[in-house]
């Protein structure tokens, strides 16, 4: 109950903050992808990463994004939904089901905003990507859905620890590398995903604070 009662004691004023700062940082990328479709970040941070090449960090690659593809995500929030009703978590089990609004909103944004894939004539397409590219889907989902699987780990005491550690540090990795994988793969550009994870980190601070008001 530790990481509820930090919930509880946290500034109002912080949390406000983060809200607006965080909001106006994905309204400033939407902004800019807007009326500027691609700009000398997107191409420079893009040939920056794909200059770093080889058979092992692209195999790398490639398995990092492979949990963000919809048959793989649909199956993950669905069977790790299932765990947490096995052990009688209900509200936990409902909550990891909840963070699949993330799937909802960055669809409806991408419609919106329509911005293309990055193409050949611009980057190595290393795979081949659905729908438009802005905000990295892939990105603000493993921020939402392993994000709050970190939050339940640091919450969930009875769990033993050596598998709260490695599903957190496995969790973790997954959220910081995964902006990298898509550019190196081609499937986004620096902004789509920077705006994903603004955006994930929304979300799941939204889903947060309902899952703590829910013990209230």
């Amino acid at each position: 109950m530790d990481v509820l009662k930090y919930f509880k004691h946290f500034s109002k004023r912080r949390i406000h903050y983060f809200i607006v700062a965080f909001a106006g940082l994905f309204i400033l990328l939407t902004a800019i992808v807007y009326f500027l479709p691609t700009t000398i970040i997107d191409y420079e941070f893009s040939e920056e990463v794909q200059e770093h090449k080889s058979p092992l960090l692209h195999h790398a690659m490639l398995a990092i994004s492979w949990f963000g593809y919809t048959w793989v995500s649909v199956a993950l929030v669905i069977g790790t939904a299932l765990v947490f009703i096995l052990f009688k978590h209900y509200k936990e089990a409902l909550f990891v089901v909840l963070t699949s609004i993330i799937w909802v909103i960055t669809f409806g944004i991408k419609v919106l905003i329509n911005r293309p894939r990055p193409s050949e004539d611009f980057v190595d397409v290393m795979v081949n990507a659905e729908h438009q590219s802005f905000p990295s889907g892939h990105t603000s989902f493993y921020v939402v859905f392993f994000g709050f699987i970190i939050f339940l780990m640091l919450f969930r005491n009875e769990i033993p620890k050596l598998i709260r550690y490695t599903i957190i540090i496995f969790s973790l990795f997954l959220i910081l590398t995964v902006p990298f994988s898509r550019v190196y793969l081609g499937a986004h550009w620096f902004t789509d995903v920077a705006a994903g994870f603004v955006l994930g980190l929304l979300i799941l601070y939204t889903l947060l604070r309902l899952f703590y008001q829910s013990f209230l």
